[in-house]
Formats: structure tokens, sequence, C-alpha cells
């Protein structure tokens, strides 16, 4: 097993912030209208994913407080996918694409469950 000095060297920081950074460039093409509602919201709700890793592996020596910033993290990977269903039912992104982010995301949910059931691997 990997040494893990970092929330930076965790799997799903570094999918989740791919993931992240894909949505700021596709959502670049949302129609103007959308920026201060739909374009926003994706953005910010992928971006919290990654933040909330962070936070939590800072405070990681709390284990109940890692498991809570890693439900949070949970709770807007939940909201990124909602976000994503509208940006496909509004005809922003093509189905293809939502498919693709979708299954991303089904990685990135698994792997924060797995987090949330054992936090003792991570929390000292």
């Amino acid at each position: 097993m990997a040494i893990i000095n970092s929330f930076r060297d965790l799997i799903v920081y570094q999918k989740a912030f791919r993931l992240a950074m894909e949505i700021f460039e596709i959502s670049k093409t949302f129609p103007k209208e959308e920026k201060y509602s739909l374009t926003d919201q994706i953005r910010r709700s992928s971006r919290s994913i990654t933040t909330n890793i962070a936070e939590g592996w800072a405070k990681k020596i709390y284990q109940k407080h890692f498991v809570s910033k890693l439900s949070d993290s949970l709770g807007e990977e939940y909201e990124t996918e909602v976000w994503l269903a509208f940006s496909r039912d509004c005809e922003y992104i093509e189905l293809v694409k939502y498919d693709y982010f979708i299954h991303e995301y089904d990685e990135v949910r698994k792997i924060l469950i797995s987090m949330i059931n054992t936090p003792e691997k991570f929390c000292k």
C-alpha cells in the first residue's frame, strides 16, 4: 500500500479535481443567461467535492470530523450529478458527455463511501 502524505495523494481527490476542471471547461460553453445559476452551481459543487476532501484530511486526527467532511464531499458529489442532469436535459451537454461524467462520479462516490465506512484506515 502506498504511503499517503497529503490529500493530493488520494486517488479520489485527483479524480474529483480532474473532473471539476473538465466541468469548468465544458461549462464555458453554457449560455450566458446561466452564468449565475447552473454554470455557477455546477462549478461550485464539483469544486466543493475536492475542498471537502482536503478539509477532511486536515482534520483526520479527529475521526468524526474526517467522516463529517467526507460526508459533505459526498453531498456535493450528489449535487453535481443533479446539475449534470439539468445540463443534459437543457441540452448544454451531449448525452455521451453526461454518461462519461456520471460514470466517473460513480467511482468518486464509491471511494468516498468506502472512506466514510472505514475511516480508521486514514485517521490517526
